[in-house]
């Protein structure tokens, strides 16, 4: 039966973002963030949703975003890159001239997930990771912000085991050293390590946001992401196709929850510690091909059987139980309206 045509804005996700997130928006009144990986897919739902919180509250909240291609990003979000409380400044992560001034937050996000450049460059994609953490909390230890957050992986675990439904953060796994295609999970770890050496040697409070999966507006459709290219597909009257076997395990969580735990852990979550970061629903990579293509009413998939020669063929699905009972931090947007809401933000028109 086909889809009912959806009632959804971008305007009403940024209206829930400061819905349940006004407090800590006001807690935030007249400071300063330093944001590295601000153009991206997560740094830009964090610029929009403080946009909105600025324009609605009066918070005057700045941000001096780090980019690699601040025009390339005035193209992509002229209303982000014009914005008055925004400053853009073109640089490396790895190796950019601190910008002057007093930050009260920094927000590390900046990482290249880049599955070709992990298959290709392991050791420019494992340098990236480590030497851009430590440049930023270099930055950080000479700035000295009230808090530090530091956006990790959930492939940090490695191979999470059939067996393990849900992974906690107590879960002791860990990629294969000896593996290149663990650079960017290995990457991730070192990463981690650094942020309790500069908590431990220069007093930095750093609270960790271990990301898994994702889905919502701002995610490209032509990059890596199953999820992505299977909503691409269905959008163009194709048949989505599945290369593997169909059966690893993943958990996708929408934009607008991610933004609103990660605004709570700048400022709630303790220092210190490490949180998962993503739904705990399981779906398989078949089973998200048939959602897909069901929930925008296509109805065609195909599943080919190829050798996958991907960096994790198990479960990639954590157990939220610690931000759930610390913070008080949900899911509130179904795997389905998740597929509805980025198809329709990338121009489907619903059914």
């Amino acid at each position: 039966m086909p889809n009912k045509t959806i009632d959804w804005s971008f305007e009403q996700d940024l209206e829930f973002i400061l819905s349940v997130t006004e407090e800590v928006f006001k807690s935030l009144e007249g400071g300063h963030i330093f944001l590295t990986g601000g153009t991206g897919f997560i740094g830009c739902w964090l610029l929009e949703s403080l946009r909105h919180a600025n324009k609605r509250l009066a918070l005057d909240i700045k941000v001096t975003a780090l980019t690699r291609n601040p025009l390339a990003f005035s193209k992509k979000a002229p209303h982000l890159a014009t914005d008055t409380n925004f400053n853009f400044i073109s640089g490396d992560v790895c190796d950019f001239e601190y910008p002057s001034g007093e930050f009260s937050h920094v927000i590390h996000a900046a990482t290249d997930a880049s599955a070709q450049l992990n298959e290709e460059n392991p050791i420019q994609m494992f340098n990236t990771v480590v030497e851009g953490t430590r440049q930023v909390l270099d930055f950080a230890a000479d700035k000295k912000p009230e808090k530090v957050l530091f956006l990790s992986s959930g492939a940090i675990y490695g191979q999470q085991p059939w067996e393990l439904e849900k992974v906690p953060e107590t879960w002791l796994g860990a990629p294969s050293c000896l593996d290149a295609i663990a650079a960017y999970a290995e990457g991730k770890r070192a990463a981690e390590m650094m942020c309790a050496l500069y908590a431990k040697q220069k007093g930095l409070p750093i609270t960790i946001a271990r990301i898994f999966a994702l889905l919502g507006p701002y995610l490209p459709l032509d990059s890596h992401f199953a999820a992505g290219n299977f909503i691409r597909d269905a959008m163009q009257g194709k048949s989505i196709v599945v290369q593997g076997n169909g059966l690893p395990c993943r958990s996708y969580l929408y934009a607008s929850d991610l933004t609103v735990w990660l605004w709570h852990l700048l400022i709630r979550g303790q220092a210190n510690k490490a949180y998962n970061v993503g739904s705990d629903e399981a779906v398989s990579i078949k089973q998200l091909a048939e959602r897909t293509s069901t929930v925008l009413a296509k109805g065609d998939y195909q599943i080919l059987g190829v050798n996958d020669g991907g960096w994790n063929l198990g479960r990639y699905v954590p157990d939220t139980r610690l931000i759930n009972q610390e913070l008080g931090l949900y899911k509130t947007v179904s795997l389905d309206d998740a597929i509805k809401r980025t198809a329709l933000w990338h121009g489907w028109k619903g059914n």
